[in-house]
């Protein structure tokens, strides 16, 4: 959730932002998945992820990580693309910060 709402600030601020979920946090890509989560004091994660893709966000999800859990691409949330690493190291190799949760 903290990683949603910090990286919707970044949109804010007219920064290129990305979010690159990996291991258990690929299940966030899957329609429905995070429906349930609200963390106390923040917007539903739904929510938070759906503004963020919806302002121009991009949220990448590990590829062997999405393959590993057998998960399906068809049920995709809007603003998911599936990739591997080396996408993650362009766009830091441009001097993008990192923030890591």
């Amino acid at each position: 959730t903290v990683a949603f709402v910090i990286a919707n600030a970044a949109l804010g601020s007219e920064k290129e932002t990305i979010v690159f979920l990996t291991n258990e946090g690929v299940r966030l890509t899957q329609r429905g998945y995070a429906d349930d989560i609200h963390e106390e004091g923040f917007a539903p994660l739904a929510e938070l992820m759906s503004n963020f893709a919806a302002s121009g966000g991009t949220i990448y999800a590990c590829s062997p990580c999405f393959k590993r859990r057998n998960l399906d691409d068809q049920q995709l949330v809007d603003g998911v693309v599936v990739v591997g690493g080396a996408k993650l190291v362009e766009f830091l190799s441009d001097g993008a910060p990192c923030v890591s949760f």
